[in-house]
């Protein structure tokens, strides 16, 4: 049995109105919702797909024939099917299996796919530059609850893009990029995710590792592409969006919260990297 906890399905009409608009035509959901396969149930269809699928096992396991091999799945797992493959899930007998999923489309869903069937790990996390997944697709479940209408239907559309984007680029996210780098430039990310209201120095990152501020920054731009007083800003600024969208904190709390002591200097460097004021950014929906 399939229950669905949660569940939206874009009428016909309105997927081709998607495919039109120039906002939306790249990449556009279908469908998407909460399910839960109970135990011992097979989960998938018998016909190709006609869109492109995304699974997020967020508790549970059992067996995906994705390509005709058999592969486990389990929680913080995902896979995505392309356009035109098959695909079923065995959940297992003795545990019902809960998943996130979502349908979509679009002329740069083939362009994304190159990888699209591989099941991949997730690392559970709640500081992370992507904040949390289950967070995004609630975002996208409650909007839909109001309606399909244009706007709501681009914004929707938005959302899903970053969403698609924390599952394909998994191993771009601070996260990942800690596992894989020296434990010392780990050390210091963890540093710098946790003194997010602070405003500190090279130096003191520097400090905390125990390597002079030339050598760690040389190390860290290796590792991560950035300096690390510009990786620092940028997850001030991950930050600053999240509480922006999320929390009802005026624009000068927001800067104090992550250490700007100058309001104005916040909106200049949100700004810059962002495209937008903070303002027009929590308003661009409006």
């Amino acid at each position: 049995m399939i229950t669905e906890t949660r569940y939206f399905k874009i009428p016909v009409p309105l997927i081709d109105g998607q495919k039109k608009n120039s906002f939306t035509k790249d990449l556009f959901l279908t469908e998407t919702g909460e399910i839960e396969v109970e135990q011992g149930t097979i989960w998938g269809t018998n016909k190709k797909l006609e869109s492109y699928l995304l699974v997020y096992c967020t508790k549970g396991n059992g067996i995906a024939l994705i390509l005709d091999e058999q592969v486990p799945v389990s929680n913080d797992q995902f896979f995505i099917i392309s356009k035109g493959d098959e695909f079923k899930f065995y959940s297992v007998p003795d545990v019902n299996t809960h998943f996130l999923i979502a349908w979509f489309d679009g002329k740069k869903a083939k362009q994304l796919g190159k990888e699209f069937s591989v099941v991949r790990n997730l690392i559970p996390s709640v500081n992370n530059m992507v904040a949390n997944r289950e967070m995004l697709f609630d975002e996208i479940f409650n909007n839909l609850s109001k309606g399909f209408h244009d706007e709501n239907l681009e914004y929707v559309n938005f959302c899903f893009g970053h969403l698609l984007a924390t599952f394909i680029y998994a191993n771009k996210t601070s996260d990942d990029i800690a596992d894989e780098s020296n434990p010392l430039i780990r050390r210091a990310i963890n540093y710098l995710g946790k003194n997010l209201n602070r405003k500190l120095s090279l130096n003191q990152i520097a400090d905390e590792v125990g390597y002079s501020p030339t050598y760690f920054t040389t190390l860290f731009k290796k590792e991560t592409n950035y300096s690390p007083i510009s990786y620092f800003s940028h997850l001030k600024i991950v930050k600053a969006c999240e509480l922006l969208d999320y929390t009802q904190m005026k624009v000068k709390e927001v800067s104090f919260h992550l250490g700007y002591s100058d309001p104005y200097y916040f909106t200049k460097d949100f700004k810059k990297k962002m495209g937008l004021s903070p303002r027009n950014y929590r308003n661009r929906v409006n």
